[in-house]
């Protein structure tokens, strides 16, 4: 079905600003530049969109990121599809978010070929080595950068803390953790509590806040906000189908036996489940793929996210690499390589076509709940348990790299992978220390910090210490 029959104009054209192929080349530009994370990577499409182009205003831009951190899935992707979608309806979403993951994309296909050949050769597995290292101090980073912004008062603190105390002790599921922090902070915000009017995203550029009246857009509401009942059925059938007819096939033609099988289960139900942004994301899916499918292990989880912390794109674009690894170590009739090809496609294609989904049946509807309290207060209080939720990631990361060895721990309802002492890595301790030095005390960049640990890695195998 065409994006012109989906976005039939209701009563008055669409305000279009800049035309779809002016807006093509700076979306462009932007997935060119999406680097180090989706922090980052909003940073740069607000410095875009916001003050340089002045395509939306501030509190637009912060009103569909708050839409976009409350969706499963990852947020920086979904805030380009849905400015994409104001601007110039279906088909821009469309242009924005597809571009957004492209080179992400391609960059990581190339690299899990080449970590599938070569990753056990000596040099390689250095490099790699040191990345991982280094990928702590990016997780960590993380955890500050959120907590910074989501944690301003005792009771987003308990939020972050009660998170942590659950996923990480108590084995409680991720989804079932950040339904009660969005049922709390909903209710607290419907009440007017102050302490769940905090706000939410991941911050904006510092100066002068650039209006909606200012800009392109302008402030009212786009015509294509307010589609018929018809229009929004169309949308929600063309992109179910498009998402879950793959995941229907595979499971007639192939069985649930198969591995292409469950990697369409798996990250479609990934795609519903997973709140919080990316590193949320992350840290159910290296729990699943590691300790459930046996897909691949945690220090190739680590090496993975590595990849993606280098290469343009959103960083669940490392879900490719497990879709890969998973499909290359059971390729079936098929060969690894080209079994791994199809596993890792097959990952990216049912994470992100929900994405749409999410944008263009939703957001017509949340344009016109802008400023609603209780909207916010969910956010916030989201965006505090995702604090203690990144912060797991990051201990699990920091056990999984820096010990050689670990040893379940059950002590009636508390159960925890428990490091062995005796097991540490002391090499990739340093490594570790240092990069978050390097990031934290020195201001290191993260692509700096990521090159002089990868470079450490290669030293050290080059001189013997490294096997």
């Amino acid at each position: 079905m065409s994006t012109a029959a989906i976005d039939a104009a209701p009563a008055r054209a669409a305000f279009a600003p800049v035309s779809l192929g002016e807006a093509f080349w700076v979306w462009l530009r932007f997935a060119a530049l999406s680097f180090g994370g989706p922090a980052g990577q909003i940073a740069v499409m607000h410095r875009i969109l916001v003050d340089e182009k002045r395509w939306i205003g501030e509190h637009r831009f912060l009103h569909a990121l708050n839409y976009c951190m409350l969706l499963p899935g990852p947020e920086a992707q979904q805030l380009a599809t849905y400015i994409g979608w104001l601007m110039h309806k279906t088909r821009g979403g469309i242009m924005a978010g597809a571009l957004f993951v492209l080179p992400g994309a391609i960059s990581i296909m190339a690299l899990s070929w080449i970590y599938a050949l070569y990753g056990r050769v000596g040099i390689v597995s250095a490099l790699f080595f040191g990345l991982k290292c280094a990928v702590l101090a990016v997780v960590l980073q993380a955890v500050v950068r959120i907590g910074n912004r989501a944690l301003k008062n005792h009771i987003m603190r308990g939020l972050a803390a009660a998170a942590f105390v659950f996923i990480f002790f108590l084995g409680v599921p991720f989804p079932i953790i950040v339904l009660g922090a969005g049922l709390i902070g909903y209710f607290g915000g419907r009440a007017g509590i102050p302490a769940f009017q905090v706000g939410g995203g991941h911050g904006a550029a510092k100066g002068a806040i650039v209006e909606d009246a200012d800009t392109l857009l302008g402030e009212e509401l786009p015509a294509h906000a307010n589609p018929t009942i018809g229009q929004s059925l169309r949308q929600a059938v063309v992109w179910l189908a498009l998402w879950l007819a793959p995941v229907a096939a595979l499971l007639l033609i192939a069985g649930q036996g198969s591995v292409f099988t469950q990697i369409a289960t798996f990250f479609s139900t990934m795609a519903v489940v997973t709140f919080g942004g990316a590193y949320a994301v992350l840290a159910y899916v290296a729990q699943q793929a590691v300790e459930n499918y046996h897909w691949l292990q945690p220090k190739e989880m680590l090496d993975g996210l590595g990849m993606a912390e280098t290469t343009p794109g959103p960083l669940i674009m490392v879900l490719q690499f497990v879709g890969f690894m998973g499909a290359y170590r059971h390729p079936g009739m098929l060969s690894p390589l080209l079994a791994g090809t199809l596993g890792g496609l097959l990952a990216t294609w049912v994470t992100f076509i929900p994405c749409f989904l999410w944008i263009f049946l939703g957001a017509p509807f949340i344009e016109r709940m802008r400023g609603n309290k209780a909207l916010s207060g969910a956010l916030s209080a989201i965006t505090a348990a995702v604090v203690g939720v990144v912060l797991n990631l990051a201990i699990w990361f920091a056990i999984h790299t820096i010990f050689r060895a670990v040893r379940p721990l059950h002590a009636g309802p508390v159960h925890f992978d428990m490091p062995v002492v005796a097991s540490i890595d002391l090499w990739a301790l340093a490594i570790s220390v240092a990069a978050i030095i390097a990031m934290f005390r020195l201001k290191i960049g993260i692509f700096t910090t990521l090159g002089g640990a990868s470079t450490a890695g290669v030293a050290l195998y080059l001189a013997g210490v490294l096997a």
